[in-house]
């Protein structure tokens, strides 16, 4: 019996929203990174993208836990000589809660071309609205990754 293999043109895509409200920011990461890679369908090829689009809301209310938000910093570099900028995820979640979690969800996507074709699937909004709403996405449940006290 041969190995089924996947082509590009039979995936099936669908449409996911995530409301972000309480939740922890890596738990949340690590299950979008999972849907816009695909890895949660039975037939999964690691060749191809066949994840879903994933639509985030409330960016702005994700928590960080054990005083993470004001230890853990986030680098960019301009490119020049001496140009590396650094700030903590707390001075970032203040000022664009959408950078934030996209760049967290893009570490955990392959380095690639197909990495950057997945990251393009991804939608964040700070707020609790989204123009998204005729793709009919449907709610995805991420309870696990709810901040237990």
């Amino acid at each position: 019996m041969p190995t089924y293999s996947p082509k590009a043109s039979e995936v099936q895509r669908s449409w996911y929203v995530v409301d972000a409200d309480g939740l922890v920011l890596g738990r949340l990461a690590t299950e979008v990174a999972r849907r816009l890679r695909g890895k949660h369908k039975p037939v999964f090829a690691p060749h191809l993208d066949m994840g879903d689009h994933v639509i985030i809301v409330n960016a702005a209310k994700v928590v960080l836990t054990s005083g993470k938000a004001e230890k853990k910093l986030v680098y960019r570099h301009s490119g020049y000589p001496g140009g590396i900028r650094s700030q903590t995820y707390a001075d970032l979640l203040a000022r664009k809660p959408e950078e934030a979690i996209r760049r967290t969800v893009r570490g955990m996507l392959p380095k690639n071309r197909l990495g950057r074709q997945m990251i393009k699937k991804l939608k964040v909004y700070a707020g609790p609205t989204h123009p998204h709403a005729a793709q009919q996405p449907q709610s995805l449940d991420v309870a696990h990754a709810r901040r237990s006290a």
